[in-house]
């Protein structure tokens, strides 16, 4: 776990790389959640086994034998201890997390920090490399980390060293946080549409994968817990996280084993995205456990050909603006749009307030929009994720549950052209801001502005909500 991945995203800072942002971010009030997401990912786990040990009709001790011949999972048996072992690194970096989960932790990796890592700005990018080396030298086959794009690349260079994954590039770069063949897979050459207009790389074919005798052994999979998460090999949120896990577990040694794709790991310059320059890279590739809803897919840029689509729906946004009420724009292009629609300036990545055509308040924090939530009445207006599907929960956690408390009972504005929609292929629009109850209020249908007269309804979901079951 990346201790202080995603402190920026609340602070309204676009990322939390760099010891500098996160001092940065502490003064603004923000504070880490992987930890937290890491705990709701791992009782997911947790409850998960308890069940499979009732419905099974056996003790606790012919429940930790039933585990211990299963490969499949970072849960091991142990002699010591009624509770399903899980294998981590020392303190922050994920012992906490596991302790809180109520199941028991097995340190295989510490850091070289005198406290252990309970401070968590002591931990570096090395350290999860580190961490994730031992994990599968320990025997671990799913790797679970929490954290944002920055600890995939660094947990990808991990399973790269211990042969198991591919990386490119140093992943011990400065930055804060925290054997075998590759699975087959056929490759083919995807343009990322727009991203970098440099750039290409590689989407895989879906392997079938598990524990079964030849499997490759080790799996990753991310708990969503950063700012920005670009990369395809996150859950679409820490319950569905935990889901995915819990069936790796179940599925582990059986004929029932859960589909792997080779996933890419994207990350970009944080320092050039706060000068709105967005230029994901390719930094490897690793096995992410499969499933239709609960893995994410990858980030795809508005290609420039639809420029005037979303210049059509911003215009319809400002058309259905109304006076007397602070309007809280989230970061992005389409964002950006209205902003021009309206003749404001905009903060590329951040959340403005704007008020009467106005900005009343720009680059505004978390506890900044509370602030000007309390003079009067607000919406959030949001745009989605381009291939993910996310409206919340990715790059603007400035917009948080306890944001979203605060606004009416219709909170939101969604604005996005059609071809958005289409592009998801059925696939819910998502919402993930930590609080259950918050995303279940928001899930139903969203009214999203398509054009200068025109809406569509489309279905949200809440995966947060929703996902406990394997």
């Amino acid at each position: 776990m990346n201790p202080v991945a995603g402190v920026g995203g609340p602070a309204g800072l676009a990322g939390s790389d760099g010891a500098a942002v996160q001092v940065e971010a502490a003064e603004r009030g923000a504070r880490p959640q992987a930890g937290e997401r890491a705990r709701v990912a791992l009782e997911v786990v947790a409850a998960h086994l308890r069940r499979s040990s009732s419905a099974d009709g056996v003790d606790a001790s012919r429940d930790r034998a039933r585990v211990a011949g299963r490969p499949g999972t970072a849960l091991r048996a142990a002699s010591t201890g009624r509770l399903p072992v899980v294998l981590t690194a020392a303190g922050a970096m994920g012992e906490d997390a596991v302790r809180a989960a109520g199941l028991e932790p097995r340190v295989v990796y510490r850091p070289s920090v005198a406290d252990h890592a309970t401070s968590a700005a002591a931990t570096t990018a090395a350290d999860t490399t580190a961490a994730v080396r031992a994990l599968v030298d320990a025997g671990a086959t799913l790797v679970l980390f929490a954290g944002g794009d920055g600890t995939a690349r660094d947990v990808a260079a991990g399973l790269s060293e211990a042969g198991r994954g591919t990386a490119t590039g140093s992943s011990a770069d400065g930055r804060n946080g925290s054997g075998g063949t590759s699975v087959p897979h056929a490759d083919v050459v995807v343009d990322d549409s727009g991203m970098s207009p440099r750039s290409s790389y590689r989407a895989s074919v879906p392997t079938a994968w598990g524990g079964r005798p030849g499997a490759v052994a080790v799996a990753a999979l991310g708990i969503p817990a950063g700012v920005k998460m670009y990369s395809p090999a996150f859950a679409v949120s820490p319950r569905a996280a935990g889901a995915l896990a819990a069936a790796w577990s179940a599925a582990s040694g059986s004929d029932g084993a859960l589909p792997v794709q080779e996933r890419e790991v994207l990350d970009i310059d944080e320092a050039a995205m706060r000068r709105a320059r967005v230029e994901p890279r390719l930094y490897g590739t690793m096995p992410v456990p499969y499933r239709a809803g609960r893995t994410q897919s990858r980030k795809a840029a508005t290609p420039v050909t639809e420029q005037a689509a979303v210049a059509g729906a911003a215009r319809g946004a400002a058309k259905a603006m109304r006076p007397g009420i602070r309007y809280l724009l989230g970061p992005g292009g389409t964002m950006a749009e209205l902003a021009r629609e309206l003749g404001v300036a905009k903060t590329p990545l951040g959340v403005d307030v704007v008020l009467d055509g106005r900005v009343v308040r720009a680059g505004a924090s978390e506890h900044e929009l509370v602030d000007e939530i309390s003079r009067g009445p607000a919406k959030a207006v949001v745009s989605v994720i381009g291939g993910q599907g996310f409206l919340l929960g990715r790059g603007n956690q400035q917009l948080s549950a306890r944001v979203l408390r605060l606004l009416d009972d219709d909170p939101l504005m969604v604005v996005a052209p059609e071809q958005k929609l289409i592009d998801l292929g059925g696939r819910p629009l998502l919402v993930d801001t930590g609080d259950p109850l918050v995303d279940a209020r928001l899930a139903g249908f969203a009214r999203v502005i398509t054009g200068p007269s025109t809406t569509s309804l489309y279905p949200v979901h809440a995966p947060d909500a929703e996902a406990s079951e394997p």
